[in-house]
C-alpha cells in the first residue's frame, strides 16, 4: 500500500453517493475536503468513526469543509448506514475499487491470522486546489474527527 504524498495532486474520481447522485472531486474545487476511507458500513470501528464525524459535522461545515466517507459498499448499504445513525454527510460507493486503489488504501489486511484484501482506514485532507494537504494513516475511529478539527 503506497499512500499519496502531501503536495501531490489528488486523483479525481467519479462516484455515486447513497442517493445515486454523482460526486466528483473536480466539482468540490474551491473547498477543503476530508476524504475518509473506511472498511465497511455498520461495523464497530467504522460506526464509531462515522458517528464521531456526525457529532463534529457542524464544526466542519462552519469551516467550509466537505466531509465524504468512501468504502467499497454499495449505495443501498450506505443509505441504510446513514439512516441508522443519522449521518449528515455523504458516503461514496467505490464498488469497483478504483478510488481505493488510486488513493493507495486498498491492501492486504490481517484479522485473527487470516489474510485478506480490504480498505485500510486512512483519511486525506484535500485543499481548495485539489492537492493533498494531509494524510492520516491508521487513525483511531473514536478520536479522529476531533483530531482533524484541531489541525484544520
Amino acid at each position: 500500500m503506497a499512500l499519496l504524498e502531501i503536495g501531490t495532486k489528488a486523483p479525481d474520481f467519479r462516484l455515486r453517493d447513497q442517493n445515486g447522485q454523482e460526486v466528483t472531486l473536480e466539482s468540490l474545487r474551491g473547498r477543503k475536503v476530508v476524504l475518509y476511507f473506511y472498511p465497511k458500513d455498520d461495523t464497530p470501528g467504522c460506526t464509531k468513526e462515522a458517528c464521531a464525524f456526525r457529532d463534529s459535522f457542524e464544526e466542519f461545515k462552519s469551516r467550509g469543509v466537505e466531509v465524504l466517507g468512501v468504502s467499497v459498499d454499495d449505495e443501498e448499504s450506505h443509505r441504510k448506514f446513514i439512516e441508522k445513525y443519522s449521518l449528515p454527510f455523504r458516503l461514496l460507493a467505490d464498488v469497483n475499487k478504483q478510488v481505493v486503489q488510486a488513493y493507495g488504501v486498498w491492501g492486504e489486511k490481517n484479522m485473527y491470522g487470516k489474510k485478506y484484501m480490504g480498505t485500510n482506514r486512512v483519511t486525506y485532507v484535500i485543499d481548495e486546489n485539489g492537492m493533498i494537504a494531509a494524510v492520516y494513516p491508521k487513525v483511531k475511529p473514536e478520536t479522529h474527527a476531533k483530531e482533524l478539527l484541531e489541525k484544520l
